[in-house]
């Protein structure tokens, strides 16, 4: 089976516990309004991989991964792609890697639960916790994402809290309040809240993709404590 690869790193520090190797994945359903990959959002796009070609370049990078580090599936979004994710998780595990599933848990099909329920550790980004900003922010409906969210709860499966924070858009004590509520009930391990940044700016203007995060800015520094 293959997946539609967009790019690896391959000392990936962030991504899950130790190093890693991180793949990206093509595709994602979602469309956030701060959102530093945009050439990750077309499915029909990337580099076929056979799943192999992933074990093989685990296989390569192991002194360097330890045995706290692994291989984490990234995106776009893991999910879009979870019968080939599921795939290799199984081979990596079987040669003893760890590995890890970073998603903002949009899709909520049996085979996203499967994969979800295989991996090791989810890194779960958390959008927005009110259905009306969750939409202003990804551009789709909330329903999936807490169905997803209910599913992780009854496994208990391990996951980490990310969370990008804009000024104006999620900053304040009440939105924190607001987000500590949503994933309350969650297995969860570390919470990670990212400063929001424009890195990814270019990539929008060389796609010719309208930029809709123009009015946010960084938040100030205790917002992200």
């Amino acid at each position: 089976m293959n997946l539609r690869v967009h790019s690896y790193e391959s000392f990936g520090a962030v991504d899950g516990p130790g190093i890693r190797l991180v793949v990206f994945l093509q595709g994602c359903p979602l469309r956030c309004i701060f959102c530093h990959n945009p050439d990750t959002w077309a499915a029909d796009k990337g580099t076929e991989t056979p799943v192999e070609e992933i074990v093989r370049k685990a296989r390569r990078m192991r002194p360097y991964l330890g045995n706290d580090g692994g291989v984490t599936f990234s995106g776009g979004e893991p999910l879009m792609q979870a019968e080939a994710v599921l795939e290799a998780t199984k081979a990596l595990q079987a040669e003893g890697f760890h590995v890890a599933i970073d998603t903002s848990g949009g899709i909520d099909s049996e085979a996203a639960y499967a994969l979800l329920d295989a991996a090791d550790l989810i890194l779960l980004d958390v959008k927005a916790p009110d259905p009306e900003r969750f939409r202003e922010v990804t551009g789709v409906s909330q329903e999936a994402n807490r169905r997803v969210f209910d599913h992780l709860r009854e496994t208990r499966k391990p996951v980490w809290i990310r969370q990008v924070v804009a000024e104006g858009l999620n900053d304040t004590p009440a939105e924190r309040a607001a987000t500590e509520a949503y994933i309350a009930g969650l297995n969860v391990q570390r919470i990670d809240r990212l400063p929001y940044h424009e890195l990814g700016l270019h990539k929008y203007e060389e796609l010719g993709i309208p930029y809709r995060g123009a009015a946010l800015r960084p938040p100030k520094k205790e917002a992200l404590r």
